[in-house]
């Protein structure tokens, strides 16, 4: 089972695209058919399957999520690394922070619109660590 460990440097809050990365890396591989599993190594970023095709897509999530889970909320008492660290983790848990995409052809089978996206859930810059492995059929 071929495995890989990619890195990224986000820039803060928001989202990073990874789908050309992975379809590159799926393509290397050459299987024809199989499941990639995707694991990324964090708490305070996520994973999305999300439209790619219309930016404000993305930006209404973000917004929508940030109305949700408040930033310093007076509920939160875990604040060991600021006011956005425990909102960081509760983002985390209302998303996901693994994938499953199927393989068909030697390609990843996604949507027309489909993307995927490393969503940082921190204000500053982190650099976050994504485990790959592609399961062949």
């Amino acid at each position: 089972m071929p495995q890989h460990l990619l890195h990224y440097q986000t820039p803060g809050r928001g989202f990073t695209e990874l789908t050309d990365d992975l379809r590159r890396w799926v393509a290397a591989q050459r299987v024809s058919a199989g499941l990639l599993h995707l694991f990324l190594r964090h708490t305070s970023a996520s994973l999305i399957l999300c439209e790619n095709a219309d930016p404000d897509v993305l930006r209404d999530l973000e917004a929508w999520m940030a109305r949700l889970v408040r930033d310093g909320d007076a509920q939160f008492r875990h604040r060991a690394e600021g006011p956005d660290d425990m909102a960081a983790h509760i983002r985390s848990v209302l998303t996901a922070n693994s994938l499953s995409l199927p393989v068909l052809d030697g390609a990843l089978e996604l949507g027309t619109w489909q993307g995927v996206y490393l969503w940082e859930h921190r204000h500053q810059p982190h650099r976050r660590s994504l485990r790959l492995s592609l399961l062949a059929a």
